[in-house]
């Protein structure tokens, strides 16, 4: 039973295949709860890349992780290949959210979904930042192809 609930946006704007290494795989012999976050921190880094960003510099503002929420859905096994999908929503002032789900390819369980809170971040003044227009016109422009 889970304790928390993700309400998955419909439409993912992002998808990348990333397997599962013999280090995200925890005593229990299955995916570690551990390695999910960085799982998706992969796919994220993916996603910003194909745009010329990384999560030290979009539109000259940086991302900081604010909160985490993830339900394990299915177990992952060693030599398995996730399809992690991620969408980005729920601009605020300062921030977003990145959703994800992670699937198994050859069976299509799901193995895991996950929100992130995303804040814009500027390390030269170590100060919060806007969310870049740019940024938000992109993610509007991918939601709606």
């Amino acid at each position: 039973m889970s304790r928390i609930k993700i309400d998955l946006p419909d439409k993912f704007i992002f998808s990348t295949e990333i397997p599962l290494r013999i280090s995200d795989i925890n005593y229990g012999g299955h995916l570690g709860n551990d390695s999910v976050l960085s799982i998706f921190q992969e796919a994220r880094i993916r996603f910003l890349k194909q745009f010329g960003y990384s999560e030290i510099d979009i539109e000259g503002s940086s991302i900081i992780m604010t909160d985490a929420a993830v339900q394990y859905k299915s177990q992952g096994y060693y030599g398995d290949i996730l399809i992690v999908e991620l969408t980005v929503d729920d601009f605020q002032k300062i921030g977003c959210d990145f959703y994800y789900r992670a699937s198994n390819k050859t069976n299509g369980k799901i193995v895991a979904i996950g929100k992130i809170g995303i804040a814009f971040f500027n390390y030269e003044n170590n100060k919060l930042a806007s969310v870049p227009e740019k940024f938000i016109q992109l993610i509007e422009d991918l939601k709606n192809q």
